[in-house]
């Protein structure tokens, strides 16, 4: 039973409702991260405990005493400056209880946990850009309208938006871009942005100015994911959701920072969003700060939308 034990990673402990003391043996306290004594309070676990779980714990484990039969509840410890989830499991039974003491198990759930939020992310993720590329397609319907002289041109420039649309979803796919080399920061930008680009009297509404930056494969997928999201918002809500509304992409290179400003005029009036953001502003904000180790800012002028990200030149070219 105790190889047993040992191999599941499952820590043992002991709580004595009437004196508030937790015993554990030294799997318990290697994974709370506490030196070994012979007893240890509630009060001393809970300064490990994530401040947002607190409370929740400690009326789980006040409930416990009214309760017949087992229990668990999952919460979050802070463990050398690292988030680590823990399981608690137990048996509570006031009434007859022997000693006055619960017994019960800690285990590090860490693993599962993250697998989890994991898949509400990408689950989050997929359906955040099923409903863009519905609304984009409707959208660029609506563009192609404004220039076609025939049905036949219609559908010809319809097909060749939607066709331009795939090859920039393509760079947003995880695992496609690092099959490929490194590619221009302006070659990029212009291939995001071709699907959006008018024909006729309002071409050229769209303006890239960027100079000779090359951006290594994981860079790619990540500042396209962010530069896709711009885009489909200033469709569907900014300037390239109005005839007389222009995106200027400009950007200045260094020895040490790659800034590029999105810049939005004669759009719908802007409205400031009210927290919290949408799921697409977090994407983009976490992508910038985690995946390419730059940031994203956000000015919600009058005039228009104005964004600006920065990236650490030599991040660009992994």
């Amino acid at each position: 039973m105790g190889i047993a034990i040992v191999a599941a990673g499952v820590a043992l402990w002991s709580w004595n409702v009437d004196s508030d003391k937790f015993t554990m043996d030294q799997r318990g306290f290697d994974l709370w991260g506490v030196s070994w004594k012979p007893l240890v309070t509630f009060e001393d676990l809970s300064a490990h405990i994530h401040p947002q779980d607190l409370d929740k714990v400690r009326a789980a484990f006040a409930a416990t005493r009214a309760l017949l039969g087992t229990f668990e509840i999952d919460f979050r410890i802070n463990f050398g400056g690292e988030v680590r989830w823990v399981s608690a499991r137990g048996h509570g039974d006031d009434v007859g209880m022997r000693g006055r003491t619960m017994f019960g198990i800690f285990i590090d759930v860490t693993g599962r946990k993250q697998a989890e939020e994991a898949h509400e992310l990408l689950s989050g993720e997929m359906s955040h850009r099923v409903k863009n590329l519905l609304q984009i397609a409707t959208a660029l319907t609506s563009i192609t309208l404004r220039s076609a002289k025939t049905a036949k041109e219609m559908a010809q420039d319809l097909t060749g938006r939607l066709m331009a649309l795939g090859r920039a979803h393509s760079l947003v796919k995880p695992g496609v871009a690092e099959e490929k080399n490194a590619v221009l920061l302006g070659d990029l930008i212009a291939i995001l942005l071709e699907p959006y680009e008018e024909t006729g009297a309002f071409a050229g509404r769209i303006r890239v100015s960027v100079p000779k930056i090359a951006v290594g494969p994981e860079t790619t997928t990540g500042l396209a994911l962010v530069i896709h999201e711009l885009a489909t918002n200033s469709l569907k809500y900014g300037a390239l959701s109005v005839e007389t509304g222009t995106l200027d992409v400009s950007c200045n290179g260094s020895a040490g920072d790659v800034v590029v400003v999105w810049t939005e005029r004669g759009g719908p009036a802007v409205v400031v969003p009210t927290p919290p953001s949408g799921f697409g502003s977090q994407m983009a904000n976490r992508t910038m700060s985690r995946q390419l180790g730059g940031s994203i800012v956000f000015d919600w002028a009058k005039e228009g939308l104005i964004v600006t990200m920065r990236m650490n030149n030599d991040n660009m070219q992994t």
